[in-house]
């Protein structure tokens, strides 16, 4: 089932339908190919033990990008809740200092941490 979901979500956001589904047994057996096609193709690998669904593979920068997919989405959804029960609205410039006067300051605590 969560396989099939995982596909019909693939399908919808315009990916391709030949997701690969191997049986678990294959992350033994056949690791290096595994690692090998995940690296190179940026797709994690869905694996089923007796034909149901039972975990995904994928490579490391590819699970950092759906991290930071994932947080940059929430951020985004905190923002819209947070817009919905307040008045208060900003003005493109006084946004634009904040996201300035912020990179300043990670900017310095980046250059103290290395000193």
């Amino acid at each position: 089932m969560i396989v099939i979901i995982a596909i019909m979500i693939l399908i919808a956001m315009g990916g391709e339908a030949m997701t690969p589904i191997r049986p678990v047994s294959d992350l033994r057996n056949k690791f290096t190919e595994i690692s090998r096609d995940v690296h190179e193709s940026g797709e994690p690998v869905f694996l089923t033990r007796n034909g149901v669904g039972d975990m995904v593979v994928m490579s490391l920068d590819t699970y950092e990008a759906l991290e930071f997919d994932s947080s940059v989405y929430a951020s985004l959804k905190e923002a819209e809740r947070e817009a919905e029960t307040t008045n208060t609205r900003y003005s493109t410039d006084e946004v634009l200092a904040a996201v300035r006067d912020a990179l300043s300051v990670a900017d310095e605590t980046h250059e103290l941490a290395h000193v």
